[in-house]
C-alpha cells in the first residue's frame, strides 16, 4: 500500500497539515514543496491547482486546504482525534471554519505587516486595528473553553488541532492573549504536544 504524501514546508500554512499527519501517527512521505516556484510547477498544480501548499495525495485522493486535509486525516486514520457523534462532528467542522474565517484574516494582516513589509513601509494602524479586531473572536474562544479543557469532547481532537494550528502564527508574530486565561491554558496544552514538535522539526 502506497504511503500518503504530504506536500509543503513547516515554515508555512502547511505546518497545520504536517502537525495533523504527525498526530494521526501513520507513516507518510513528506515532500518539502515551498510557496515559491516549485508550488507553481505543472506537477504540483496537478494536485493543487491554486499553486499553494499544503496538498495531500492519498491513493487516488488529491486534496488541498489544510482544514480539509486534517479533517480527512483524522477521520480516516486518527481514531479518537475525530468525533464519533454527528453533533460533535458538526462542532469540529464549526470550529475549523471559524478559525479560518474569524481568526486568520485578522492575524494575517499583522503577519504581512511584521514579516513581509519593509519596516519603512509598515502601517502601524493596520496592525493595531487587526489586534483590536482579534479580541472579539478571542473572547468567543475564551468563553467556549470556560470549565473545559478542549473544544469538543473530553480530549484533544481535530477541532483543537485545526484552531490551534491556525493560531500558531500568533506565536511567530509574538501576539499574546494572556488576558484570555482559558485560551492561554488551552493553547499551552496544544503547543506542548509532541506531534507539533515533530512537525516543526520537518523542513
Amino acid at each position: 500500500m502506497t504511503q500518503p504524501k504530504l506536500l509543503g514546508i513547516s515554515g508555512s500554512r502547511a505546518l497545520r497539515a504536517i502537525w495533523g499527519m504527525e498526530e494521526v501517527g501513520i507513516a507518510y512521505e513528506h515532500v518539502p514543496v515551498t510557496y515559491g516556484a516549485d508550488s507553481k510547477s505543472a506537477e504540483h498544480l496537478a494536485v493543487n491547482p491554486n499553486g499553494r501548499i499544503p496538498a495531500l495525495i492519498d491513493g487516488e485522493l488529491q486534496l488541498f486546504e489544510s482544514m480539509a486535509i486534517n479533517l480527512y486525516l483524522t477521520k480516516r486514520y486518527g481514531g479518537a482525534l475525530y468525533p464519533t457523534s454527528a453533533q460533535d462532528e458538526a462542532k469540529a467542522l464549526q470550529w475549523s471554519v471559524w478559525a479560518i474565517s474569524e481568526i486568520e484574516p485578522l492575524q494575517m494582516q499583522i503577519v504581512v505587516q511584521k514579516l513581509f513589509t519593509p519596516e519603512e513601509k509598515r502601517n502601524p494602524k493596520v496592525s493595531e486595528g487587526a489586534a483590536k479586531g482579534l479580541q472579539r473572536p478571542l473572547r468567543v474562544l475564551n468563553a467556549a473553553l470556560a470549565g473545559r479543557d478542549w473544544l469538543v469532547g473530553d480530549h484533544f481532537s481535530v477541532a483543537d488541532l485545526n484552531v490551534a494550528s491556525v493560531m500558531y502564527l500568533m506565536k511567530r508574530i509574538d501576539f499574546g492573549y494572556s488576558e484570555h486565561a482559558n485560551v492561554q491554558r488551552w493553547a499551552d496544552a496544544c503547543y506542548a504536544r509532541p506531534a507539533l514538535a515533530r512537525a516543526l522539526a520537518k523542513p
